[in-house]
């Protein structure tokens, strides 16, 4: 799992860099589409991360909390997947 994390970090670090171009192209004046481009590969990539970080949740935190006895843990873990899924489409 921990490999799921690691290449979040990997892509937020990618997109940090994809950003700093973004801007740079931006205050250059350089060509929309281009720029625009710039800006899907990022948000590419923050997807890809958001994708990664759920994957280790679900086959960690969730699956855990799952596996106990504790109806109110499951619950809540229930609930904040669902809080994350919904602010994810909006």
């Amino acid at each position: 799992m921990k490999d799921n994390r690691e290449k979040a970090l990997l892509n937020f670090k990618k997109a940090q860099s994809h950003i700093g171009k973004v801007i740079e192209m931006t205050e250059k004046g350089e060509y929309c589409i281009d720029i625009m481009q710039q800006n899907l590969a990022v948000i590419g990539l923050l997807k890809s991360s958001h994708q990664k970080l759920m994957e280790n949740h679900l086959n960690t935190c969730f699956k855990v909390a799952m596996d106990t006895n504790n109806k109110a843990k499951k619950e809540r873990m229930t609930q904040e997947i669902l809080a994350v899924t919904n602010l994810f489409y909006k």
